[in-house]
């Protein structure tokens, strides 16, 4: 399926900082796609229609914004139960070396390079961040032109990067690399990596990264935010959407090879971390395709 994704070529040259569309409209009518370019998209009056952001597929609310900074990362929103008849949508796209890595390795930009990070993933942001941010939103996009215009998507990204945000896709559905800043989770997260279709008991990764069991499983919460059964569920989830995407597998069969063991505790924990069954997230994804 992954070759069937349609690919956007923008109409963002190289001489345009950014570029930004803003429109009123009935549908969500653009598939399912990727780019190279970042975006910046914020919604009004969309509730209830479906964001898709790699194997990430919930109903949005009235306000909706989602900054997507990967180049290969599966986008689009959908109708789905979206039933207003005015929806407000900005979108801002702009190249990746619009903040190049000189500027972003300064103190004063960190928090924007932390948030480009994250949004290899995708990231979406609260009510009340977007609410803040929403007429700065409508003012930029209706005075897109000028220095004080790059100035302002600046300030507005900068802000962005100090509020609270959530990451939306697995790193393993993208297999994106993540820096955990230490190097016995490094290694405990390439272990479970290289290892996730098989058994993995918690006293093997102790005994890899030289820690007792009770240590290291307080280690891992403290500096990733998960425990290790869940630090190994996501890793195998996110593997197991993948092939819910790419390939004709049985939903069984896909099971077996990401490492649960029995497909009833797959269906248990997908749904729980997916709020779907795997047969309804496969089923959701196909009625997004665009197949080319």
């Amino acid at each position: 399926m992954k070759d069937s994704i349609l690919r956007e070529v923008t109409p963002l040259s190289k001489r345009d900082c950014f570029m930004i569309f803003s429109r009123v409209k009935q549908h969500f009518t653009f598939p399912v796609h990727v780019h190279a370019e970042f975006e910046l998209n914020f919604i009004e009056n969309g509730a209830r229609a479906k964001r898709i952001v790699g194997d990430s597929i919930e109903e949005i609310d009235e306000l909706e914004l989602t900054l997507i900074t990967g180049s290969n990362l599966e986008h689009g929103w959908l109708d789905h139960k979206c039933t207003s008849e005015e929806i407000k949508e900005i979108t801002i796209q702009f190249h990746a070396d619009l903040f190049n890595e000189e500027l972003l390795q300064k103190n004063q930009f960190r928090t924007v390079k932390e948030m480009f990070e994250k949004a290899m993933l995708g990231v979406t942001f609260t009510k009340g961040t977007i609410e803040s941010m929403k007429d700065r939103l409508y003012s930029l996009a209706s005075e897109p032109e000028g220095a004080h215009s790059v100035l302002n998507l600046f300030g507005i990204l900068y802000d962005l990067s100090l509020s609270p945000m959530r990451e939306l896709s697995s790193r393993s559905f993208n297999g994106q690399e993540q820096n955990y800043d230490s190097r016995r989770i490094e290694r405990a997260y390439n272990y479970m990596l290289a290892n996730y279709n098989n058994e993995v008991r918690l006293s093997d990764i102790a005994d890899l990264v030289g820690m007792t069991e009770v240590a290291f499983s307080r280690f891992i919460k403290q500096r990733t935010g998960r425990n290790f059964i869940d630090s190994l569920n996501d890793i195998r989830l996110g593997h197991a959407t993948r092939m819910l995407v790419d390939t004709t597998h049985s939903i069984a069969e896909i099971s077996m090879i990401c490492g649960f063991n029995n497909l009833s505790n797959f269906n248990r924990i997908f749904k729980k971390k997916k709020s779907c069954t795997p047969r309804e997230f496969r089923d959701n994804y196909k009625e997004s395709k665009y197949f080319v």
